[in-house]
């Protein structure tokens, strides 16, 4: 629950004593009827307190749920990017090494080619 509502309940919860208690100092009534009315006022004080504490609640759930719902995609989301990352660098990775052996290839034919080369020269 956030600090306005606890502000909110508070104020309401004040707000319904001060009135209570200027009823009973300015009240025509005896003290029967006057404990019978503050006890109909709190009742009513705390019942509204209760409802607006039970709104404030249904609506914490509401946005933790839809918080928790939006991590889940996020998380879903990263998974997914993390996954395709892994591949790109695995095909990269491949065709590395796939140019290191080609090089390699290369290299090992120019030096024959060029052992070739030396032995027809020699031999001429």
């Amino acid at each position: 629950m956030s600090d306005n509502s606890g502000e909110f309940l508070k104020g309401l919860l004040i707000g319904g004593v001060a009135g209570v208690l200027f009823g009973v100092l300015y009240a025509p009534k005896s003290g029967k009827e006057t404990r019978e009315d503050i006890g109909r006022k709190t009742e009513e004080l705390l019942g509204k307190a209760k409802e607006d504490y039970e709104k404030a609640l249904e609506r914490s759930k509401k946005t933790y749920e839809t918080a928790i719902g939006r991590l889940r995609d996020l998380e879903s989301t990263a998974k997914e990017k993390v996954e395709n990352l892994e591949e790109e660098v695995e095909g990269m990775a491949g065709r590395s090494v796939e140019a290191i052996v080609e090089g390699k290839n290369r290299f090992k034919r120019a030096i024959d080619a060029g052992v070739d080369a030396f032995k027809e020269e020699k031999s001429a």
